[in-house]
């Protein structure tokens, strides 16, 4: 081989090299991915609170105390019940506060709601008869009146 073409060579594969060394920091596949962290676990949902579903006013409950007969108008001898329904996964303070004509109390009770569903029963009764006239209910959940019922006394 001639010495021009030996050269020639030479100046070839070098070029050839250099080009492959000038590619060499450059990656010929994808990184891996970074690696991630696991998904936090969710909290969780806290307990839904106790709300009431029913309230039912009536002279008479069954042994699941909920009102035989619903009613709004009562006699001078009758015992009142009201029949509250609560619900929910927290517990709670209920209460019953019956009024009067223009507010007189007549009975305030409270009762401790457990969590789920459940009846209340509350009741009034007047030994000489109830005065003829208009009263109230109302019925609060840890403090907040959330129902009122009014009825009379005939």
């Amino acid at each position: 081989m001639t010495r021009p073409v030996v050269l020639t060579l030479a100046a070839a594969l070098g070029g050839v090299l250099l080009l492959a060394g000038c590619n060499r920091d450059a990656p010929t596949t994808a990184p891996p991915p970074a690696p991630t962290a696991p998904e936090p676990t969710p909290a969780p949902a806290p307990p839904a609170p106790a709300a009431i579903t029913s309230v039912e006013l009536g002279n008479a409950v069954d042994d699941q105390n909920r009102v035989s007969t619903p009613a709004s108008e009562f006699a001078t001898t009758d015992t009142i019940y009201a029949s509250v329904g609560t619900e929910g996964e927290s517990a709670a303070k209920l209460a019953a506060r019956w009024t009067f004509g223009e507010g007189q109390l007549v009975r305030n009770t409270e009762a401790d709601v457990a969590a789920g569903p459940q009846v209340i029963a509350f009741d009034i009764h007047h030994p000489e008869g109830w005065p003829v006239g208009t009263y109230k209910l109302e019925v609060s959940l840890d403090g907040t009146v959330v129902e009122t019922r009014e009825f009379s006394v005939k």
